[in-house]
């Protein structure tokens, strides 16, 4: 997975787990895509300071991953929704009515379940 989307995955899942110092730093680094040197004129603190804030809260977010897992539980279980709704749109390719309406069913609680993801 590409380091910036793995990033933004972590600090949505766990983001609210660091502190409010850690938050705003990592926040603009991360959803804003500020530099160290951006974020440290905002904030009034060292370059050095920020790149050591980053990596702080880099390896706290991924400590909490190593332990929890929620990001690969909610990776895996999008790729199995996805999955279901494939099976369902090429199912709905079959003539039985009855089969078609269960379908339809199915593929609309697998849109919604992507859209809450």
């Amino acid at each position: 997975m590409e380091r910036i989307v793995e990033q933004n995955l972590l600090y949505d899942f766990y983001g609210e787990l660091l502190t409010a110092h850690q938050k705003e730093i990592y926040g603009e680094h991360i959803l804003n895509d500020m530099t160290a040197t951006e974020i440290a004129a905002e904030f009034g603190i060292t370059r050095q300071a920020v790149h050591d804030m980053i990596r702080r809260c880099d390896k706290i977010l991924t400590d909490y991953e190593a332990r929890l897992h929620l990001v690969a539980k909610f990776l895996t279980a999008k790729e199995k929704i996805k999955e279901i709704h494939t099976l369902s749109r090429r199912l709905l390719r079959e003539d039985k009515e009855q089969m078609k309406e269960d379908i339809r069913q199915i593929e609309s609680v697998c849109n919604q379940v992507l859209e809450d993801l």
